[in-house]
């Protein structure tokens, strides 16, 4: 199988990763990549939202899978451009993809398939959205309605910060807040059968303890001993099966990956959002614990045959991945700076060094070329083993204003 993965982030690191472990693939490529793709698959420039130029470039390649990585794209039908040419693509129509494109749509999908997920308002004028906060009370929920590159969500006791944050959107949707440990849960789909990954935690916050602006998220953990054995089954249920079946009902069926981002509350299992693609950083723990060849089973979720796919394999180590990113980051972040040790932290046990925001400069060096620059991953017979060796790696990573959190999955085993 020849498979061309649109991208050029740690996620799209993570999904080469795993495609190049894959017997099954004769061929990898990846357009645009970055500075670490490139050692594991031939890189290609291209403009991810263009998709007449990704049909034209699969084409070119002959290939027989397309994984789109990142929402953008989705978004602007990239996906749907690539199947026109006749190519399976890995990834949602245009339509299917408004569930992360527009939090409005998703809510609309939730209610009339009967998901449950925050009470909440659509708000487009300052007066919806004052009599919205006042309503709901603190601590406040304010989601920017489009895509915001994870960025656009503010909770905040404050309400003057939640009522700029709102004031600055087009449209902006309002809920209550949902108490309790969030959950990022993958699932592969062909738009009728439906297959859970294992779930994973994220931590969000820029800074230790949970403090600081939300980011893109700043590491990952897998699996979660504190979470229901019985989680993944009810969340199947009554959430990802419902909203597959209720998008197939409208008219434009889901298929690829569904991310359903969860708290688990006080009172049950809520949705706090859906996303048309692997998250980042919990790709790179997720798949660094499956054993099943990962290109067999998206090519199964872009062809329709996934109800005949056998049983998901996964291994029984833990996964931790932790995120350095770049000076002043998740503001504008500062790049060009050079990072060193990367063969070092390759070469702790059981570690390796994922490229999300990486390029090379005129002399070869690889530089930082965006805020979140690499996820350090680590597997071991426990989260404090994978964790332990996770920040062993991180710590030969040499780069100018690097910041990182020390907290990653502490005291989760």
């Amino acid at each position: 199988m020849k498979v061309l993965v649109i991208g050029g982030g740690a996620r799209e690191h993570a999904l080469c990763r795993s495609l190049s472990l894959d017997p099954d693939v004769t061929a990898l490529h990846c357009a645009p990549g970055n500075a670490g793709i490139a050692e594991t698959a031939q890189v290609h420039p291209v403009d991810a939202l263009d998709g007449a130029a990704v049909a034209e470039l699969a084409a070119s390649l002959d290939a027989d899978l397309v994984v789109v990585g990142p929402e953008a794209p989705l978004v602007a039908g990239v996906a749907d451009a690539v199947r026109a040419r006749g190519i399976p693509a890995f990834g949602p129509s245009a339509e299917a993809a408004r569930l992360e494109g527009s939090k409005a749509f998703a809510k609309s999908v939730m209610a009339s398939a009967n998901v449950p997920t925050a009470r909440s308002y659509v708000c487009t004028t300052p007066a919806e959205i004052d009599a919205a906060l006042d309503a709901f009370g603190a601590p406040y929920v304010v989601k920017d309605d489009g895509l915001a590159a994870g960025k656009g969500v503010v909770v905040t006791p404050d309400v003057d910060v939640a009522r700029a944050h709102a004031l600055a959107c087009d449209q902006v949707v309002i809920e209550e807040f949902l108490d309790g440990p969030e959950v990022s849960l993958f699932a592969v789909t062909d738009g009728e059968t439906v297959v859970p990954l294992q779930p994973a935690q994220d931590f969000k916050r820029a800074l230790d303890g949970d403090q600081g602006p939300n980011t893109g998220g700043m590491g990952a953990y897998s699996p979660l001993p504190w979470a229901d054995p019985g989680l993944v089954d009810e969340v199947l249920r009554t959430v990802l099966q419902p909203t597959v079946d209720e998008l197939r009902r409208r008219g434009t069926p889901f298929s690829g990956l569904l991310y359903a981002g969860l708290a688990i509350t006080s009172r049950g299992v809520r949705v706090i959002e859906f996303n048309a693609r692997f998250g980042d950083p919990e790709t790179q723990v997720v798949l660094a614990r499956l054993k099943t060849p990962l290109a067999g089973l998206l090519h199964a979720a872009a062809t329709g045959s996934l109800g005949s796919f056998p049983a998901l394999r996964w291994a029984d180590d833990a996964a931790v991945t932790v995120v350095v990113a770049s000076h002043n980051y998740p503001g504008t972040p500062r790049t060009g700076d050079v990072i060193e040790g990367l063969d070092e932290a390759d070469a702790v046990s059981d570690a390796y060094v994922l490229h999300a925001g990486t390029a090379r400069d005129a002399s070869g060096a690889v530089v930082s070329a965006g805020g979140r620059v690499l996820s350090v991953t680590a597997t071991g017979a426990g989260i404090p083993a994978a964790r332990e060796r996770a920040y062993e790696a991180v710590a030969l990573v040499r780069m100018r204003g690097a910041q990182y959190r020390t907290d990653i999955a502490a005291g989760k085993e």
